[in-house]
């Protein structure tokens, strides 16, 4: 009766990863529990979760080598499996709530989110192909856009691109306080999208601030942003609290890769209770604030309350 705060399943967004092919399923070596599944599994999966009572789902692709250049061009081509999934997965469960990934990083064959050149990355010409990815996206079935690349003046720049392709039902997830962080590994193993050279510290967040994501929500919100999110969650829970106290917008946390990989690794070695662990994480995140958690612990979690 008197608990201050409670989890449910209507707070997660599950991630999920698609590969292409038939009857593929592929346990990413490095996320215990988690696969990369082809369409027709990943259909299986996303009905089980919707009986299990999550609701939403982040759809990531993982693209072979051969299928990526400098340019990204694949993201926006309408016959790439990763828009076809979309299509497929939102025409068989219109119910369900679809966000998707836009970043140039799971099509690029420099593994960086946006153009590079000279080894810097070229914010305003990134945004005219972020732009294309966005409507191509929408155009498939997403409900929410994840502009996860972290360039200046991309939620402005795809809200325009949006509204003038009819897509102005399309909301934005905006990765607005999303920190170069060491928590991301397992994710760059389940896309295989690492950088190829150099790292991302130039257009990610510096790990020492924390008042620079008011300044980051500011313009989000300024530009169109429907939901502001930060990235990770466990290691900046102060971040999730000054969003929430500082914007009337949904606050979204990711509670990423690394996180759940540590506390996987933990149990299996019985230096945690891995259940225990998980739960204790969960709540933390909502109580600091956050109204969305995208979580790998979801359909575990929801399995657990069914």
């Amino acid at each position: 009766m008197v608990e201050e705060t409670r989890l449910s399943t209507k707070d997660f967004i599950f991630p999920l990863f698609v590969i292409d092919g038939i009857n593929q399923k592929e346990e990413v070596a490095s996320m215990p529990g988690i696969f990369r599944h082809s369409t027709d599994l990943l259909l299986k999966e996303v009905e089980e979760c919707l009986n299990l009572g999550i609701n939403a789902f982040d759809i990531f692709p993982a693209y072979p080598e051969s299928k990526k250049d400098k340019m990204a061009t694949e993201s926006h081509n309408p016959d790439t499996f990763y828009l076809q999934a979309i299509h497929k997965v939102k025409t068989t469960f219109p119910e369900a709530c679809i966000m998707t990934d836009v970043a140039m990083d799971p099509y690029s064959s420099d593994g960086h989110d946006g153009i590079v050149e000279d080894g810097k990355i070229l914010n305003d010409e990134t945004l005219e192909v972020l732009g294309k990815m966005s409507v191509a996206q929408a155009q498939a079935g997403a409900d929410i856009i994840g502009p996860s690349d972290m360039m200046d003046g991309r939620v402005g720049h795809l809200r325009k691109a949006l509204d003038n392709a009819g897509h102005t039902e399309v909301s934005i997830m905006s990765y607005t306080a999303k920190y170069a962080s060491a928590f991301y590994n397992p994710f760059r193993d389940a896309l295989d999208s690492a950088p190829k050279a150099g790292d991302k510290k130039t257009y990610q967040m510096d790990p020492a601030n924390l008042h620079e994501a008011l300044i980051e929500a500011e313009l989000d919100e300024a530009e169109g942003a429907d939901f502001l999110m930060i990235k990770p969650a466990l290691a900046y829970l102060d971040v999730i609290r000054l969003l929430k106290e500082n914007s009337n917008l949904p606050i979204a946390a990711y509670n990423v890769s690394g996180e759940y990989s540590m506390i996987k690794a933990a149990h299996e070695k019985g230096w945690l209770d891995g259940e225990r662990a998980m739960l204790e994480s969960l709540l933390s995140i909502k109580r600091a604030g956050a109204n969305i958690i995208l979580s790998y612990f979801a359909k575990e979690y929801a399995k657990l309350r069914k």
